[in-house]
């Protein structure tokens, strides 16, 4: 368990340095710019709210000293009326100004997210292998909607409540200045306290807000993963994670709680303090004739309202604290440095698909070998070149330099004699196609899927003739709904082979001229792998085509195969050649065909 806990506590640890929190706070309200007139409306509305309150408590002088002895008759309805018209007046004014605020935050809210979705699609695909979903989702899911709403919501109550405690205080002194300076005197002991209290409030949301992000994670791979887990008998390892996690939560919102439910009592004590303090003047003023009943009930009662929005404003430090470690994780994202997009060309209409790979280097941070070393070789337009050899030679690596997942660390890959690198990505991407053994369908229907990528004016019929060159036309047809069939969720409904197919059936739609196909067949079952093959042979007729394969048979008719080994060249030529040399790639072709044989 101890482990477990260290390798959780590595991976909550917030990354890289605090940012300035008066930059913070700079970067959340920058977002409410655009939304000014609002604001100022909401606010306009917030000050009316406000000032019901000190004129209620005014009120008191002029009933207990006019109304009661009868001096003035009318107050017997006047003052009631008043009093009806102020509530009602401030319930208009709060609900409209509390409407208005939350148009603010979801406009607010909207924007932001649409900022975080754009900034994640454009970053770099290592970020991506970090494995980091559950706290790439908490960002999305929770830390936006705490940012955005609470950052209106303390707009609110700093301007209400500092409104009315400067409005009370008003009354206050208007009242007696001598009862007004003992609650002066308590007020920065109190402000003090809640200082105190925000640190440590600020450290225990930020520990929340990661642990929530690992507990998003560890449910997520258990939702992935519930078939080995039950397969493996790993339910009790998933649920000691859980439990650590959950637990963890726990302790940090207790203490949360804690430190939330101290700063009512200790703020109260103060308060106590200064209303005895308040009685014992009061009291030596009345009885001088210096202070009559109606003013010290006004100053009372303004008095016991004051505290209300002091204990309000104390307490939003707490929010306050985590706003910002909502702000920290959520601009943690937006400040991502995107892909390294440099490039200033584009493809001429016509491309060719002639790739070259010229003394390629790639090492990965922190390997002590190059992954790929001093590596070249050419594809013609056209032509069909395998990459084959053991895990970690280097095969993907070199494919994934082509649409610049990954860039090489030394050495050059051309495309049409155009350096990648010069090229924008978007028009570099636009003349790639990928099939993967990890077959990605977006949730929608069959024919979405298909035509994904190539726009939205693409017809039933493309759709129909590039299900049939897939070989899967038969099969969709024969569904309820043909092209409008739901995939469902992952594709689940789907077999491994007519999920590989759909893929194929997207990139005959794109009709890029270089393709990539990654262990396309390396999942199925022969019968599958049979069926998808004809499908890959239908699609690679006329394309540049790159393909790493672990099964042998699915390039036995490559133009050319590479044969890899720690990253460099060791064998090519075409499968007979290679065979004929008994070297490694007829190795391991025996290995994989010895029990046919």
């Amino acid at each position: 368990m101890s482990s477990l806990s260290n390798a959780i506590e590595t991976k909550i640890q917030p990354a890289g340095h605090d940012p300035v929190k008066s930059d913070l706070w700079k970067r959340i309200y920058v977002r409410l710019l655009p939304y000014w007139k609002a604001v100022v409306v909401a606010l306009l509305l917030v000050v009316v709210a406000s000032a019901t309150q000190p004129v209620l408590a005014v009120i008191m002088k002029p009933l207990l000293d006019d109304g009661f002895t009868g001096a003035k008759p009318h107050y017997i309805w006047s003052i009631p009326l008043a009093v009806i018209g102020l509530i009602f007046l401030r319930g208009i004014a709060t609900y409209a100004s509390t409407y208005v605020f939350a148009w603010v935050t979801n406009k607010m809210l909207l924007t932001l997210r649409g900022d975080m979705f754009a900034r994640l699609l454009s970053l770099p695909d290592e970020e991506f292998k970090r494995g980091d979903t559950g706290r790439l989702l908490n960002r999305f899911t929770v830390d936006a909607g705490v940012m955005t709403g609470v950052a209106t919501e303390v707009v609110t109550v700093i301007v209400r409540e500092v409104l009315t405690v400067v409005a009370m205080l008003a009354v206050l002194l208007y009242m007696s200045w001598q009862l007004t300076v003992i609650v002066f005197l308590v007020m920065p002991a109190s402000v003090f306290v809640a200082k105190l209290v925000s640190r440590r409030l600020r450290r225990i949301n930020r520990d929340t807000v990661n642990m929530n992000a690992e507990l998003t994670r560890v449910v997520g791979e258990a939702i992935d993963a519930q078939r080995v887990i039950k397969l493996f008998d790993g339910y009790e390892r998933e649920n000691a994670r859980f439990s650590y996690v959950n637990g963890r939560l726990r302790r940090f919102a207790m203490r949360a709680a804690s430190a939330d439910a101290a700063l009512s009592p200790i703020t109260q004590f103060f308060v106590a303090i200064a209303v005895a303090g308040v009685i014992f003047v009061a009291l030596y003023q009345a009885n001088s004739g210096v202070l009559t009943v109606g003013s010290f009930a006004a100053f009372m009662a303004a008095l016991g309202q004051i505290f209300d929005p002091i204990k309000r404003l104390t307490n939003i430090t707490g929010t306050m604290q985590r706003m910002l470690v909502a702000a920290e994780s959520v601009f943690r994202l937006v400040d991502q440095e995107s892909e390294r997009d440099i490039g200033t060309r584009e493809f001429p209409a016509q491309v060719r698909g002639h790739v070259q790979f010229e003394r390629v280097h790639h090492r990965f941070p922190d390997a002590h070998r190059d992954t790929v070393a001093d590596l070249s070789f050419s594809i013609d337009p056209g032509q069909t070149v395998a990459l084959v050899g053991r895990s970690g030679s280097g095969k993907t690596t070199l494919a994934n330099m082509l649409p610049r997942f990954i860039e090489p660390t030394g050495g050059q890959v051309r495309v049409d004699g155009i350096p990648l690198q010069d090229l924008k990505l978007r028009s570099l991407r636009s003349q790639i196609s990928l099939v993967s053994q990890d077959v990605v369908l977006f949730e929608g229907t069959i024919g979405q899927n298909v035509a994904y990528g190539a726009g939205a004016d693409v017809s039933d019929e493309r759709i129909w003739d590039a299900l049939e060159a897939a070989n899967l036309r038969e099969f969709v047809a024969g569904l309820p709904l043909g092209l409008d069939t739901p995939v469902g969720e992952n594709a689940n409904a789907l077999s491994g082979g007519q999920r590989q197919r759909l893929a194929i059936a997207r990139a005959l739609i794109k009709n890029a001229p270089i393709l990539i196909l990654d262990e396309a067949t390396s999942a199925l079952d022969n019968e599958s792998e049979r069926q998808v093959q004809a499908s890959l042979e239908t699609l690679m007729k006329g394309r540049t085509t790159l393909v790493i394969a672990h099964r042998l048979s699915t390039v036995q008719k490559a133009d050319q195969i590479l044969v890899l080994d720690e990253g460099q060249i060791i064998e090519q030529g075409r499968h007979d050649e290679l065979l004929a040399r008994d070297g490694m790639y007829a190795n391991l072709y025996r290995m994989q065909f010895q029990f046919n044989e």
